[in-house]
């Protein structure tokens, strides 16, 4: 079995490093949108048996619901990596061959996209990578088996992903996919989505709470 695994995080604390720019009301609506987007655009992908969430955001679990998506459950959330691994372990345990684990913030990503990942993701141990916008951080991350190696999702997770794939000799993908480098976590981001996510409801997001103008 192949699982599309989307860890999420309590939202009402999302988006730290907009603090700056958005208030929080804004910073989690901001998150609740790419939620809601990347979600649908799984329910539309093609190539996998079933999408696991992990997460204690009671919003975004009976959404989860909602959709048919299985719930993995933890007592307490410590960093996406344990959550990763935990879930990781789990699905292993119940028999499921690959994991394909997504973040909620990537506001242009689309099911073609996603199909692509799980294509590549095979039967036989390897890892399968895409990378942020600026080549540090692990965008997405599909390993056969689940638990083919820990999680280090963070700075300089990219660097550290590709070390535990060579530490353990196995065979390891990094594909360009643009729409996946890009998420939304700091500053930057949001100006270079900008020239981009025109159409998308979190672009329209951003001119109801004021960014574009503060932007001009």
């Amino acid at each position: 079995m192949k699982y599309v695994l989307i860890p999420v995080k309590e939202l009402t604390r999302a988006k730290q490093r907009l603090a700056g720019l958005m208030v929080q009301e804004e910073r989690t609506a901001l998150a609740w949108l790419m939620l809601e987007h990347l979600f649908q655009e799984v329910v539309r992908a093609r190539g996998y048996d079933r999408v696991a969430v992990v997460t204690l955001c009671e919003p975004a679990a009976q959404l989860a619901r909602r959709l048919g998506f299985e719930l993995i459950s933890e007592t307490k959330q410590i960093s996406e990596s344990v959550s990763v691994d935990y879930s990781s372990r789990v699905l292993r345990a119940r028999g499921v061959r690959s994991v394909l684990r997504l973040p909620i913030d990537l506001p242009l990503i689309m099911a073609e996209d996603i199909e692509l990942l799980l294509d590549r993701v095979g039967d036989k141990p390897a890892a399968v990578m895409v990378s942020s916008r600026d080549g540090m951080g692990t965008n997405a991350i599909g390993r056969t088996p689940p638990d083919l190696f820990p999680s280090h999702f963070g700075p300089d997770s990219l660097a550290q992903h590709l070390t535990e794939a060579r530490r353990r000799n196995v065979p390891f993908e990094l594909i360009d996919l643009p729409r996946i480098a890009l998420d939304i976590d700091n500053p930057a981001d949001l100006a270079y989505f900008l020239k981009y996510g025109q159409g998308t409801r979190v672009y329209d997001l951003l001119q109801t709470c004021g960014f574009m103008k503060n932007e001009r």
